[in-house]
C-alpha cells in the first residue's frame, strides 16, 4: 500500500456544510441502498470483504449513518460493532489484538463504529496511551490496513465532523429527550472541553494514515441528510470499483 501523500492539512473547522432536501435524499438514499444491497450479493462470491469505519467527534451522526448504510442489507453477512474501551484481558495485549475477531470472512461486512484509530485519538488526547506508543501507532496501522487490503479487504474509513455549536445543540436536544438521554454521558461533555485536542489529533491522523488504498473520507455532517446519502454512495461506489477490476 502506498505510503501517505503529503497534502495541505484538512482543517476540520473550515469543512463547508452542505444542505439537501428531504425528497432528494428519500430518492437517492433508496437507490444506493438498492446498488449497496446488489453488490452485497456480488461480494459474497468473492474473496473479498469489506471494512467500513467510523471516526468523528461525539453526536455528529455516526449511528444515524451506519443505520441507513446496513438496514436494507442481508443480515445475515454483515456485522456491526460498538467499539468501547479494552476489557482487563484486551489490556493484557497489543491494542490490535482485540480487533482481529472483528474482522469478517471473505464475502461478508464488518461496520465499526470507532476502531483502531482510537489510538491516535482519545489514547493520545486522554493521555492512555504514551507519546511513544501512540506515534509509532500511525505505522502499525497504515502496515495492519496494507495486509488487509492485500488479502483482499475492502477499507472505508470515514470522518463525521460537525460544528462545535452544532454539537453543542445535539447534546442539549439528547439531554431533553427521555428517548435519547442515554446517548450523553459525562464523558461526552469531557471530550467537548477538549476540542481543538481533538481535532489536531484527527487532523494528523488525517495526514499520517490516508493512502490511495485506503483514504479518509472526510464529511461535514451538520446536516443529517447529505452525510447519511454521502456514506452510503460512497461505499457503494468503493466497493463497485474493486469488485469489476
Amino acid at each position: 500500500m502506498a505510503s501517505p501523500e503529503k497534502k495541505s492539512r484538512v482543517r476540520l473547522d473550515s469543512l463547508e456544510h452542505k444542505s439537501i432536501t428531504e425528497e432528494e435524499y428519500r430518492q437517492k438514499l433508496k437507490e444506493q441502498e438498492l446498488r449497496l444491497l446488489n453488490l452485497q450479493r456480488r461480494l459474497g462470491e468473492s474473496k473479498h470483504n469489506v471494512i467500513v469505519i467510523f471516526e468523528g467527534p461525539d453526536a455528529a451522526g455516526k449511528g444515524g449513518a451506519i443505520k441507513r448504510l446496513v438496514e436494507r442489507l442481508d443480515p445475515r453477512i454483515v456485522r456491526v460493532y460498538s467499539v468501547v474501551k479494552p476489557t482487563a484481558e484486551e489490556y493484557q495485549h497489543h491494542y490490535m489484538w482485540r480487533f482481529w475477531n472483528k474482522l469478517p470472512p471473505y464475502g461478508q461486512m464488518a461496520i465499526l463504529d470507532r476502531s483502531w484509530y482510537g489510538r491516535v485519538l482519545v489514547e493520545r488526547v486522554e493521555g492512555f496511551a504514551s507519546e511513544p506508543e501512540w506515534k509509532r501507532a500511525y505505522r502499525e496501522i497504515n502496515e495492519f490496513e496494507r495486509t488487509l487490503i492485500d488479502d483482499g479487504s475492502i477499507v472505508v474509513k470515514f470522518f463525521l465532523h460537525i460544528t462545535k455549536d452544532e454539537q453543542l445543540i445535539r447534546f442539549n436536544r439528547r439531554q431533553g429527550d427521555p428517548y435519547k438521554h442515554w446517548k450523553i454521558t459525562d464523558e461526552d461533555w469531557r471530550n467537548r472541553r477538549n476540542w481543538n485536542e481533538n481535532n489536531e489529533a484527527a487532523e494528523e491522523m488525517f495526514e499520517r494514515t490516508s493512502t490511495e488504498q485506503a483514504p479518509w473520507n472526510i464529511i461535514a455532517a451538520n446536516y443529517k441528510w447529505f452525510a447519511r446519502l454521502k456514506v452510503v454512495k460512497t461505499v457503494a461506489e468503493r466497493v463497485e470499483k474493486v469488485l469489476e477490476k
